[in-house]
């Protein structure tokens, strides 16, 4: 017999057993009653067992690729991982450009306190130096900062010293004009044996306090016994000390006239009580009564 027909015999006779009907039938037990038929055949079944099998790995796919329970297979990560790397690379950021800003401070406070003040030409950075183009700013007030404007020139519309005609050098504290900082009534008094160097100035809530003299500010920060304070120094060798303020306006280095807005009165510190205003007046090194120099 050839192999050709052979082979072709085999062929129709596998076709021919995959195409044969079957039926399917469920039966009662108990009565042998019909219940459910079904006509199958090999070809039948082999169809559905595939369509079966691709739709369960198209629905498992999907569950891994597109759902949080693929983190229950072993070998896959934390979906939120990536999105918690990301917040935590910004907090690591905005930590160290804290802790840079902080070491600056540092840094410019150690030189202060050593008197090492930088000159012009030291604070000038290779940023500010290089040339530039302003042709393009424009020189224009909104309404807001002309509200601004008006707001802080009534605060300080009774300085009585401008720029430039304030004490020299050769000033005495006969010749110098001190400027009350702060309209109240006194409730502490001056008493350098129990180490209270100032007067205590009760006032309204939220009053703003004003600069006694021209000056230069030489401190403006926070401490824990008296919260925020601002140290000035003026011509004469005259320094004042304004504690236990709520807000402060100037920082250090800031050239303030006499009358000028310099913070808001307030109770920070440990030390304080109440709203009040802890002023003191420092002359070559040694403090004196301010009620001997300003009328409250």
């Amino acid at each position: 017999m050839d192999i050709k027909s052979e082979r072709t015999k085999i062929w129709k006779y596998l076709l021919r057993r995959i195409r044969d009907k079957y039926r399917l039938v469920l039966l009662n037990e108990e009565t042998l009653e019909e219940r459910i038929s079904f006509k199958l055949s090999r070809l039948n079944v082999f169809v559905a067992i595939g369509l079966m099998s691709i739709i369960l790995v198209f629905i498992t796919t999907y569950i891994i690729a597109f759902t949080p329970l693929k983190e229950y297979i072993p070998g896959y990560t934390d979906v939120t991982l990536q999105r918690r790397i990301y917040e935590l690379q910004l907090r690591s950021d905005s930590v160290a450009f804290a802790m840079r800003t902080q070491e600056k401070y540092l840094e410019s406070l150690k030189k202060v306190l050593g008197g090492d003040i930088p000159n012009e030409r030291e604070m000038v950075t290779a940023d500010t130096a290089k040339t530039r183009s302003y042709g393009n700013i424009k020189d224009k007030h909104s309404p807001e900062d002309s509200l601004l404007r008006t707001e802080y020139d009534n605060a300080n519309k009774y300085t009585l010293l401008k720029s430039g005609k304030s004490a020299g050098k050769g000033s005495t504290m006969r010749n110098l004009t001190f400027f009350s900082p702060v309209k109240g009534i006194i409730t502490s008094e001056f008493d350098p044996l129990r180490k209270h160097f100032g007067v205590d100035v009760v006032a309204a809530r939220d009053e703003v306090i004003k600069s006694v003299q021209d000056g230069t500010v030489i401190f403006s920060g926070w401490t824990v016994e008296t919260g925020y304070v601002i140290a000035i120094q003026h011509p004469g060798n005259v320094i004042s000390i304004y504690k236990h303020n709520s807000v402060l306006f100037k920082k250090e280095g800031n050239i303030v006239h006499a009358g000028e807005t310099i913070a808001i009165i307030g109770e920070t510190g440990e030390l304080s009580t109440g709203p009040h205003l802890h002023l003191e007046l420092w002359i070559n090194g040694i403090p004196v009564n301010p009620k001997d120099y300003i009328v409250f």
